[in-house]
């Protein structure tokens, strides 16, 4: 299954065609001097130029796309790209149960500060630990095309040993560190501060 959500749209450019069109025709049918012709076509130029500008990076840098075949298979927003292989469906299915959430700061997939306008941000927590959010208008779509593709395992080996030799540590020198102010329940380690 191929799942596409394409970043923007061209509608902007449209709309400001069609103002532009329309104070064209107005210039002609109204009387009184006219708006002088290179002014008019540089402004016109200059406008739609830039609109069409702000539309093509907005669909460059925010489409989220899962697609792929077999261990290829991916999720990528704009040029940041993370195979399937590498999410935790486990903690996937809790978000869409309603029982798991994000890590206070995570990163958002694609770049950026904060989650684009108009988009929420789905939490993904990957096998090494880290959780990111994807910026998708929406949610249930994406999850469930990303279960479709992700291997039926909660977490990688590698996360399990980490977590196992953490565990060990603790247990062989007797001494926590105790949990820090963010910690929920007073377990501190890797886990998120909002998500179990």
């Amino acid at each position: 299954m191929s799942y596409v959500e394409p970043g923007g749209s061209w509608r902007p450019l449209w709309l400001a065609a069609g103002v532009l069109g329309l104070l064209a025709v107005l210039d002609v049918v109204l009387p009184g001097p006219g708006v002088p012709p290179l002014p008019a076509v540089l402004a016109v130029v200059g406008v739609l130029g830039i609109v069409a500008f702000g539309c093509s990076a907005a669909r460059r840098v925010w489409t989220v796309r899962v697609s792929g075949a077999g261990p290829d298979r991916a999720l990528s927003v704009g040029r940041e790209r993370v195979p399937l292989a590498d999410v935790d469906a486990a903690h996937l299915r809790a978000v869409r149960a309603g029982t798991a959430g994000v890590d206070a700061g995570a990163p958002v997939l694609g770049g950026g500060w904060s989650v684009p306008r108009g988009r929420t941000g789905l939490p993904l927590r990957l096998t090494d630990g880290r959780t990111v959010l994807v910026p998708t208008r929406d949610p249930a779509a994406l999850s469930a095309a990303l279960l479709d593709g992700v291997p039926d395992r909660a977490v990688s080996d590698r996360a399990v040993s980490d977590r196992a030799v953490s565990e060990s540590a603790v247990s062989e020198s007797g001494v926590s560190h105790g949990a820090g102010p963010d910690t929920p329940d007073g377990r501190g380690g890797s886990r998120g501060t909002l998500g179990p």
